[in-house]
């Protein structure tokens, strides 16, 4: 006997229905939607509960987060918040999630286990502005344009064999380099203002084989390491615009504008060169294979090309190879040299090795480096302490993924601090004493497979210039090395503090006095 249904609105319901509405087809399909969204629901929570957190971070003030804390020397003021944070920590930069790595598991997870995710970078609006709107090597998101522009610049520009073909252009311009110093002889000079001008010449001579020579070697030299040097601390400054993305066009501190106005003297030169290079062609005096520029021009008249090659990427390679390729190589020699200067048993030891390798009555060749390891480890030393990229360039994850046991989401801007990482006192044993004998043995190389020491960074976006740098960088250090003793003038200390920029350099420029070590004046001509 069923039980008496009373209540009249339990009455009309079933009245309602009948046996035909609850089928097992319609029953099976509702039970079947209940306990999906079951799962659904049991599944989020699962999810919401089992999600690692972001990364620790310090407190920050409501719509600015982080951003009226922040040092202008980022890479020193990060491994201090890594020190109380930990490995993984996160920085809300206004409307953007700022990640530092700072050890070398983590560096390994971003760059090595989760290369692809990470391949790609947080564009700011310094660098758009530099690079023809991040058409380069550096900002181009990385697929197939990225691809073609990195083949093209390492396989023409900057592989061995190309390097090998123009040893004649940088042996040139040391030896110019070298006799400029033996006019001044006993007077002080700019040491890092004449490597950068050394580096240029070699580069420019390579691209479309000009030079800067005779009086105007040292103003043009001052001028154009002083663009470079503005283009990169700007690239290195925190921009209101990049944090608050709806803000970029009012351009508030003025970077944007800086920026284009910097580029913009270069685009003249680089202008300048193409026509000249086109007229040439027009002209039919132009030499199959003559310079990389007239490699490019011919590279972006190919038709057939899967990815072609637009001005605009010509141009921003172009902007690449000088930017990026004088200042970083320019400021690792001044480095290494105050730091050699500083210690005169690493002098005495360079000059030792020089002398029975090369010889009193030789001139050094790129032939005697390889037999030159001393000189390798103050290389390597040199850049462990100074890394040229201190936070490399920052990357930009192209999915959420997990870093350090942390959630690190899409779209972060994350930064590798590899100059904290080779100055870990976990790592390294008395870290900040500059000690080329730990380099020793073939210990150490550049190839981003150490995650102790990486300073040329790792993975697909590890630099392109290793080979040029280390050449250019070794051959101008043994030469001044061996046909000159340094000293500072009078009542002068060395000063080896840094200054933060997305590239590195010496706060205080080092101004050294050189004395010539040999009397045979061929020895510098």
């Amino acid at each position: 006997m069923s039980p008496t249904i009373s209540h009249p609105l339990l009455r009309s319901l079933r009245s309602s229905l009948s046996w035909h509405d609850f089928s097992f087809p319609h029953s099976l399909l509702l039970l079947s939607a209940i306990f999906a969204i079951c799962c659904w629901a049991w599944l989020r929570l699962t999810q919401k509960k089992t999600s690692p957190s972001l990364p620790p971070g310090p407190t920050g003030l409501p719509l600015v987060g982080n951003l009226p804390f922040l040092d202008p020397e980022l890479h020193t003021y990060f491994a201090a918040l890594a020190r109380t944070h930990g490995p993984v920590l996160r920085l809300q930069l206004g409307k953007k999630l700022g990640v530092i790595v700072t050890s070398p598991a983590t560096a390994r997870e971003v760059l090595k286990d989760n290369d692809v995710v990470f391949a790609n970078r947080d564009v700011p609006v310094a660098g758009r502005a530099a690079s023809y709107g991040g058409s380069d090597i550096v900002w181009t998101p990385y697929g197939p344009e990225w691809r073609m522009l990195r083949k093209v610049c390492v396989l023409k520009m900057l592989s061995n064999h190309t390097l090998d073909s123009v040893y004649e252009l940088r042996r040139r311009e040391v030896r110019k380099t070298v006799g400029y110093f033996r006019i001044r002889a006993g007077s002080p000079v700019n040491v890092g203002e004449q490597m950068f001008l050394t580096v240029l010449n070699v580069i420019t001579s390579m691209m479309w084989g000009g030079t800067v020579q005779g009086e105007e070697r040292e103003s043009l030299g001052t001028d154009f390491r002083q663009v470079v040097s503005d283009m990169t601390e700007l690239l290195g400054k925190p921009n209101i615009s990049d944090f608050y993305p709806g803000l970029a066009r009012f351009d508030f501190q003025g970077i944007e504008k800086r920026m284009k106005g910097l580029a913009k003297r270069f685009d003249g030169i680089f202008e300048k060169m193409i026509e000249q290079r086109l007229k040439m062609e027009r002209d039919g005096g132009s030499e199959e294979g003559r310079d990389f520029l007239e490699f490019l021009l011919k590279l972006k008249d190919e038709e057939d090309a899967k990815t072609p090659l637009t001005m605009t990427g010509l141009k921003a390679l172009l902007m690449d190879m000088v930017v990026g390729g004088t200042d970083t190589s320019s400021n690792t020699v001044e480095f290494a040299m105050a730091e050699i200067m500083n210690r005169p048993s690493v002098v005495r030891k360079i000059q030792d090795e020089l002398e029975t390798v090369v010889g009193k009555d030789n001139i050094v060749e790129e032939s005697h480096i390889p037999k030159l390891p001393y000189l390798h480890a103050v290389m390597k030393e040199s850049l462990r302490l100074h890394p040229a990229l201190p936070l490399l360039v920052p990357h930009c994850p192209s999915a959420t993924c997990t870093i350090g046991g942390y959630t690190v989401p899409q779209g972060s801007r994350v930064f590798v601090n590899v100059w904290a990482i080779h100055r870990d006192p976990s790592i390294w044993s008395h870290p900040l004493e500059f000690d080329p004998e730990r380099f020793l043995h073939g210990k150490g190389d550049y190839s981003g497979n150490d995650f102790n020491y990486f300073p040329f960074g790792s993975g697909r976006r590890i630099c392109a210039g290793i080979a040029m740098a280390e050449r250019m960088v070794l051959f101008s250090l043994a030469t001044l090395f061996h046909s000159f003793d340094w000293k500072l003038p009078e009542g002068e200390k060395m000063d080896l503090t840094e200054q933060f920029g997305i590239v590195l350099k010496k706060k205080t420029p080092l101004v050294a006095i050189p004395s010539p070590r040999f009397s045979d004046p061929r020895l510098y001509e």
